[in-house]
């Protein structure tokens, strides 16, 4: 039996366009890729997140020659607002990109921060929303991290779930 998994997302084509809140966290995420440390890909990320007591934590990706003890910015962000916000709930992420040519489409975190982040979804019980832009072009604003992650590992039942 062959099935399909779709995902709902809103997109603006401008910050402009978006809510004030996720407006000032994308500019958060894009102010974070700026000082992005990333001499070897030249791929600099910003993540922003919000947490449930209004506080912004923001990160950037950091590279390594000795590849890959490097870290993503996504990581970085929920990491940090882990450790020093415990007890706090995420409610929304923002995600981009620059480089040196145009990134003129979303950009989706990799699979190992996919599943960091939906970490804090299982351990809150409360959706993670995310908002992803490239350098330029339209934003895409997705309302957990569950439909980006569909079959994510789950460490309530210690095995994948539907």
């Amino acid at each position: 039996m062959k099935k399909r998994i779709n995902i709902d997302y809103v997109q603006y084509d401008s910050p402009q366009e978006m809510p004030q809140a996720d407006r000032e966290l994308l500019l958060k995420a894009v102010e974070a890729a700026e000082k992005a440390y990333a001499p070897y890909s030249r791929f600099q990320v910003g993540a922003a997140l919000r947490l449930d007591n209004g506080v912004v934590v923001c990160a950037n990706n950091q590279e390594n020659a000795a590849y890959p003890s490097g870290l993503c910015a996504e990581r970085i962000a929920v990491f940090s607002a882990a450790a020093n916000y415990p007890g706090h709930a995420i409610e929304s992420i923002a995600i981009t990109a620059k480089s040196q040519q145009e990134i003129d489409h979303p950009i989706a975190p990799c699979g190992a921060c996919r599943q960091s982040i939906i970490e804090y979804e299982h351990r809150f019980r409360k959706p993670i929303r995310i908002i992803l832009r490239g350098s330029s072009g339209p934003i895409m604003v997705i309302e957990n991290m569950r439909s980006l992650l569909p079959f994510q590992f789950d460490s309530d039942e210690l095995a994948v779930t539907r």
